[in-house]
């Protein structure tokens, strides 16, 4: 029995958080590698190996501006050697020629005396130096046919250059997911204040931010009245690796989610998560591999559904592993739920862990003063240590 298959029997009722959160990273399948230039590389996962096809640097080249020498000096000077100028003629012992940083440096040079260390005069150069000091040996930084980057690294802008500088114009990516969101709601409006019987959305103003920050690339949010027709016709037609559904995935008389995914065919593999606050968010799957996630439509319960259920399939979707969570202790201990996960919005910080207050479903203020979501797992007392779930599903955290 494969990992999903093994975790779907659970899904008759709300699954534990972890098991939830790792059947979303079973259920998605990484995307086709793809070929492209470095300038689209930024934020995908690297898909092979990254190897040098050449050494580099290819020569000896000087580290610093100064002198070439051969010998312990005194030098005379026979020379200039410039940047982007060939490889010079040798240098015999008590020779010295001028050179910039990165241009090759003469055969024969046993070492580079930088200018601020160099006393000359018009034809003779004395001063202080060490065999083989302010040289870059051909090879220093790799080898020839060297594997200097494993596969599933994110591509940072460091990572774009150390390609750049192998002489590399394309790299072998995981693209980026599309991510499309679907909202609901008669009651949203989305300009101004709320009213009686109006709410302001929150959540469509929230989702690009951490679809982007997650790794993928997220479609124009689409507003939808509480319509079961709308909602079927919407998501036929949206073509997304991944679909978030918000304010329709509990099981009130304007929540549809899950009678279309129904009749549309989709399989669904979590329904209902045991959390707080989050616990009506789901996860189906449609033939074609495109996944629907169900967010509630507080904006808490749908931040941390996002990062339970979204951020783990997105993972996989990118071709990473499930992010392992840091572990910190929390000063005076947190109630725990006796059947289902809290996730608390706290501050991390060099005195530890601190809460930051307004936890409720519908809140977002403790979310916008943290850091990360303390993960307590259920249990009769207090917890006194938890995992932390980042805020920012692009955070790679070292363990605290």
């Amino acid at each position: 029995m494969n990992q999903v298959a093994g975790l779907r029997r659970h899904a008759a009722g709300a699954l534990p958080w972890d098991v939830a959160r790792e059947l979303a990273h079973a259920a998605a399948v990484p995307l086709r590698a793809r070929s492209v230039v470095l300038a689209e590389a930024l934020g995908c996962v690297l898909a092979t190996p990254l190897v040098a096809p050449a050494a580099v640097p290819p020569v000896d080249r000087a580290a610093m501006d100064g002198y070439a020498v051969r010998g312990a000096g005194p030098w005379q000077l026979v020379g200039t050697v410039r940047a982007n100028s060939e490889l010079a003629g040798p240098l015999a012992d008590g020779e010295a020629c001028s050179i910039v940083t990165g241009a090759a440096v003469p055969p024969g040079t046993t070492a580079v005396l930088p200018d601020e260390d160099a006393t000359r005069t018009d034809v003779q150069l004395v001063g202080l130096v060490e065999s083989g000091r302010h040289i870059r040996r051909a090879g220093e930084e790799c080898a020839a046919g060297e594997t200097v980057l494993r596969a599933g690294v994110v591509i940072e802008p460091q990572v774009v250059g150390l390609a750049a500088a192998l002489g590399l114009d394309r790299l072998t990516v995981i693209p980026r997911p599309l991510v499309a969101a679907l909202v609901t709601g008669d009651e949203l409006v989305h300009r101004g204040a709320s009213g009686p019987g109006r709410v302001r959305d929150a959540i469509g103003p929230m989702l690009p931010g951490l679809i982007a920050r997650a790794g993928a690339n997220a479609a124009p949010v689409v507003h939808l009245p509480d319509s079961r027709a709308a909602l079927i016709d919407s998501l036929t037609t949206t073509q997304a690796d991944l679909i978030l559904v918000s304010g329709s995935s509990a099981s009130g008389p304007a929540d549809h989610l899950r009678a279309a995914l129904s009749a549309l065919g989709a399989e669904l593999l979590i329904d209902g998560v045991a959390c707080r606050p989050g616990h009506p968010q789901a996860l189906a799957r449609f033939d074609d591999g495109r996944l629907v996630l169900g967010l509630p439509g507080n904006p808490l319960a749908a931040l941390t559904a996002f990062l339970t259920l979204g951020a783990a399939a997105l993972q996989r979707l990118r071709g990473e592993k499930l992010l392992k969570l840091p572990v910190a202790t929390l000063p005076g201990g947190l109630a725990c739920h006796p059947h289902s996960t809290r996730l608390i919005p706290v501050r991390v910080g060099p005195q530890g862990v601190t809460l930051v207050g307004h936890e409720g479903s519908a809140m977002l203020r403790g979310a916008a003063g943290a850091d990360a979501l303390a993960v307590v797992d259920p249990g009769p007392a207090e917890a006194i240590a938890a995992r932390l779930l980042p805020l920012d599903p692009g955070a790679r955290p070292w363990d605290v």
